[in-house]
């Protein structure tokens, strides 16, 4: 039996989960997924609808308000002791990489980061140095702890039927406590989720000019907006923009690079997207080797040109 840890807000599930579920089905075996939360039964029925979902686990405790990773990575070493698991998954985001090295170490074996490919349901392919290289990693632990990297996977569909289990919640162990949370509101889709992005560099200038150059054009594509580290250490954009190896990992239909030399960080967070355009004004930039469409030109009047032209 497989147990994929979901991730949602305790109002909706998030696409994530599908992504891993879409992982666990090339492992084999019956999946189960695990809701932890308070108030949150829709996110268990949405769970349910998943194709390949056999059952649904749901606890649901005041204390799973904020999904602090102490308290799910207990419930998630509860839940696999009473029912042992062959596989631990969760999406490879900033919950399920918080959440997974706990448990993997409660359990006393080795995880298994942000894999891309299945090949066995003992060996994954994960990248490493960047992205650069893929390294084939084999376990012999008897509980796999994988996190799972969500553009590797295309989503799981709908159309299941799963029971909704309610489970016994773990005790509040009280060693963290969230004091306060700033969420980011856009009408923009989300960074991760979304089918295009605009996403600009340390060659817009400033940050006045990447809102004036990229936020017309985002808005005419209904696309979401990025940056590269250089534009985020630069002060443009709050951190939440940033793709790459330390951001956000994306794998869009269209992903339109303004601006952006293509350091490797970056590279690692984007290229696996479906179609790459590229603006620079050097000819021999990075992210050209990479780009489906490249222009060498001023951003400052190709990318009006091309709103213009939207």
């Amino acid at each position: 039996m497989i147990l994929v840890i979901a991730e949602h807000d305790n109002a909706s599930l998030k696409a994530a989960t599908l992504n891993a579920v879409a992982a666990a089905a090339k492992i084999g075996g019956e999946i189960h997924v695990l809701v932890a939360g308070s108030g949150c039964g829709a996110v268990a029925e949405a769970a349910a609808k998943i194709a390949g979902v056999a059952k649904v686990k749901l606890a649901d405790a005041a204390h799973y308000a904020d999904q602090t990773a102490e308290n799910v990575a207990a419930l998630i070493v509860a839940a696999h002791e009473a029912a042992p698991y062959s596989h631990i998954l969760a999406p490879s985001t900033s919950h399920g990489k918080n959440t997974l090295p706990r448990v993997a170490a409660l359990l006393d074996v080795a995880q298994i980061s942000d894999i891309v490919a299945v090949e066995s349901a003992d060996t994954f392919v994960r990248p490493i140095y960047a992205g650069n290289a893929l390294a084939t990693v084999k376990s012999a632990d008897a509980v796999k702890v994988v996190t799972v990297r969500t553009t590797g996977f295309d989503a799981a569909g709908q159309g299941g039927s799963a029971a909704v289990e309610a489970i016994a919640a773990g005790p509040d162990l009280g060693t963290a406590r969230l004091v306060s949370r700033e969420l980011t509101k856009s009408a923009r889709p989300e960074l991760g989720a979304a089918k295009i992005i605009v996403s600009g560099g340390r060659g817009l200038g400033s940050g006045e000019n990447y809102h004036a150059l990229l936020e017309p054009l985002a808005d005419k594509l209904g696309a979401a907006l990025g940056a590269s580290r250089a534009a985020v250490d630069a002060g443009f954009v709050p951190n939440d923009y940033q793709v790459g190896q330390t951001g956000k990992i994306v794998a869009p239909q269209l992903y339109i690079a303004i601006g952006i030399s293509g350091a490797i960080q970056h590279l690692a967070g984007m290229k696996d997207s479906k179609v790459i355009v590229a603006i620079n004004k050097d000819p021999d930039a990075p992210i050209f080797q990479v780009a489906d469409y490249g222009l060498v030109a001023d951003l400052f009047a190709a990318v009006p040109e091309l709103t213009n032209a939207v």
